[in-house]
């Protein structure tokens, strides 16, 4: 972790605003509906961006390293809202880092994993990171083969924003590459990327489903034709 005077003073700030908002009944019931993957204060989500916004107030724009500090220093402190913050931090301020950063993304996406972090981290920082230096696409190759199954399902969703510039080949060899994986999160996540693309072209989508729908489990064909129809 290096070190970082931005932040030092980030995490200082942040958990005296936290704390002092915290909401302990709030927070046993976020904790029940995020399967207890982790402790929560409680703090609902304006609330919890509020605070963010005055914790950040007149500071600095970060460099790469601060960014690594910040994310790795606040994914250290249990309460989830911390690791909320980070990932907000690092949509607002990928673009100052450069594909060095992609190590600690990893780091981030397999610490502590759920869909409520990884699924932002996938398409705004990691979609981002490479999408500036394209040949991080052999990392996420690496990654959509992966046995965690949370790096799977991040290199199927890092290009989610993509558009019309979505590599449709990759995205398709990794749904092939997964289609008979048995965790529900890597079948959402295949039908989830195929009905994003599908709004850039529908027929390619509908194609590819006539083609190899057989090969995936009912939820991601049925999640890949929810906007488009068979």
């Amino acid at each position: 972790m290096p070190d970082s005077t931005l932040a030092d003073t980030v995490v200082e700030r942040l958990v005296a605003a936290y704390a002092a908002a915290a909401d302990p009944v709030a927070a046993d019931a976020m904790r029940a509906y995020m399967k207890d993957v982790a402790p929560f204060l409680g703090l609902k989500t304006p609330v919890r961006r509020a605070l963010s916004r005055t914790v950040e107030a007149g500071l600095p724009r970060p460099s790469e390293a601060d960014c690594t500090a910040v994310a790795l220093r606040c994914w250290k402190l249990p309460e989830r809202e911390y690791h909320y913050f980070a990932v907000d931090y690092l949509r607002r301020h990928v673009r100052r880092c450069s594909s060095g950063f992609l190590p600690v993304t990893r780091h981030l996406v397999t610490a502590v994993p759920w869909w409520d972090t990884v699924d932002l981290l996938a398409a705004h920082v990691v979609g981002t990171l490479v999408a500036a230096d394209p040949a991080l696409t052999a990392e996420m190759d690496q990654w959509s083969a992966d046995d965690d199954k949370w790096l799977v399902r991040t290199a199927l969703l890092h290009q989610l924003r993509f558009k019309e510039h979505t590599d449709a080949e990759r995205l398709f060899g990794y749904c092939l590459r997964q289609s008979g994986h048995p965790d529900f999160f890597v079948r959402k996540a295949i039908g989830w990327a195929l009905r994003e693309y599908a709004k850039t072209d529908p027929d390619a989508v509908r194609d590819f489903v006539a083609r190899e729908g057989g090969r995936f489990a009912p939820l991601s064909v049925r999640e890949a034709l929810r906007n488009i129809g068979a």
